[in-house]
C-alpha cells in the first residue's frame, strides 16, 4: 500500500509547478514486479490528473488577482497564453503530458474557463496513454 501512496504522490507533484519525476518511481514499481502493472497505472494517472485539476483550479482561481504585484505572469504573458490557447482550443490539453509546457497549459485551461469534463476528458487521456507507452517500453525490456 505504502508503494501505491508514493507513486501517487510522486505523480500528483509532478503535474503541479513542482519537480518530481512520477516516471521514474513508476518503471521503478513495475521492475520490482510485486505490483499489478494495471493498478500501477490506474494510480499514477488519478495522482497525475489530480496534480492537474490543482493546476485548473489555481488558473480558475488566482486570476482575480492578476492586477497584483506578486502574480507569477505579466499581463503580456497571460495575453499570449490566451491568444496560444485560442489558437488550438481545448485540444492543447493533449499536450498536458509534455515536460516543462504541459502544467502551464493545465493552469490556462482554468484561465480560460475551460469546463471541467473536458479538461478531464482531454487530460485523463493524455496523461493516462503516458504512462501506458512508457509501461510498454519497460515490460518489453525485461
Amino acid at each position: 500500500m505504502l508503494a501505491y501512496a508514493g507513486l501517487f504522490a510522486s505523480a500528483l507533484i509532478a503535474a503541479t509547478i513542482l519537480p518530481m519525476q512520477s516516471e521514474a518511481v513508476l518503471v521503478a514499481l513495475i521492475l520490482q514486479g510485486d505490483h499489478p502493472v494495471a493498478a500501477l497505472l490506474i494510480v499514477a494517472t488519478l495522482g497525475n490528473v489530480l496534480g492537474a485539476v490543482l493546476n485548473w483550479l489555481l488558473g480558475r482561481f488566482l486570476l482575480r488577482f492578476k492586477d497584483k504585484r506578486w502574480f507569477p505572469a505579466s499581463a503580456a504573458q497571460l495575453s499570449r497564453a490566451q491568444g496560444w490557447y485560442h489558437r488550438y482550443g481545448r485540444w492543447s490539453l493533449l499536450g498536458s503530458w509534455l515536460p516543462v509546457i504541459g502544467d502551464p497549459i493545465t493552469v490556462a485551461a482554468g484561465i480560460l474557463r475551460e469546463p471541467l469534463p473536458s479538461f478531464l476528458l482531454l487530460v485523463t487521456l493524455a496523461k493516462g496513454f503516458r504512462y501506458l507507452f512508457l509501461a510498454q517500453i519497460t515490460l518489453a525490456w525485461i
